[in-house]
């Protein structure tokens, strides 16, 4: 689904938003077949399975301190999908996943679109990381599911303002995904990944939670803009009737908006085909 690099440590990256390549894989099952999902926490007993996912659904290698870090949970928390009614002991072998992790607001690429109210308060927020879903057990409402339990969790949080995370623009079908659960795109970032001598450019999407909001509103957006008109007006008049000192209040530039997207080049990405961990829908 989607992908954008992001240091996960001094020596590892966090690869998401790449459409994954079609396999005929080990994970097919028949089309009569009815899945009963459930979801439940990453454990250490999914290691093998986790990284045959990874290497199912991507033609690329991923560095095995993801995984662990995954599996054990080391700053990163994760939910996974089973098929209950899955034969030959396979009822509770993962075949969807979702991983994320928690970072200071402050600290983060987002912090210009958020509004702080509680300056004593370490604001935090929840960073999506890795997102996938088998092919045969696509269009099952899967993913949906994994990022609900990544909001609900988010929520929980008193000091979480949003869930954020990027989105590789020409992933149609995770930026559909991502507006149909009400998440903003907020920033389109350009030249953001480079892939294969290319370059794409991302979209970042924000849901925000526990009151979070950007730093103008799309209320706020409108009674400036209705201003903005008001001085334009009253500038006319002041012109047609010879009236001096009438001054022109300035245009407040809103950061951001729910309808609106900025154009923003920054922490470009550089993907390779060494990563750690993947997202797509």
């Amino acid at each position: 689904m989607e992908e954008t690099l992001l240091e996960f440590s001094k020596t590892t990256y966090i690869f998401q938003g790449l459409i994954p390549v079609p396999h005929s894989s080990m994970f097919e099952h028949r089309r009569s077949h009815r899945p009963s999902i459930s979801y439940r926490p990453i454990r250490p007993s999914d290691l093998e399975v986790i990284e045959k996912i990874h290497a199912e659904l991507f033609p690329i290698r991923y560095e095995s301190e993801f995984f662990l870090n995954v599996v054990n949970g080391r700053d990163i928390v994760s939910w996974g999908a089973v098929d209950r009614n899955r034969h030959n002991g396979k009822s509770d072998e993962l075949i969807g996943f979702v991983t994320a992790r928690i970072n200071m607001a402050r600290e983060s690429e987002v912090e210009d679109l958020l509004r702080f109210e509680r300056p004593q308060v370490d604001e935090t927020l929840v960073y999506i990381l890795t997102l996938g879903v088998v092919d045969s057990y696509r269009n099952h409402g899967i993913a949906t599911s994994l990022i609900r339990e990544v909001i609900k969790y988010a929520s929980n949080i008193p000091t979480c303002q949003a869930v954020y995370l990027h989105v590789i623009s020409y992933n149609n079908s995770a930026i559909h995904l991502y507006n149909k659960m009400s998440f903003q795109c907020v920033r389109r970032l350009h030249a953001f990944y480079f892939i294969n001598g290319q370059h794409y450019d991302s979209y970042l999407f924000i849901y925000y939670v526990n009151g979070g909001r950007s730093p103008c509103s799309p209320l706020e957006l409108a009674t400036l803009l209705v201003a903005y008109v008001r001085s334009g007006f009253r500038l006319a008049a002041s012109r047609l009737w010879w009236k001096k000192g009438t001054e022109v209040p300035r245009w407040m530039k809103c950061k951001e908006s729910s309808s609106c997207l900025i154009p923003m080049t920054q922490n470009k990405r550089m993907l390779t085909t060494t990563a750690t961990g993947c997202q797509f829908a």
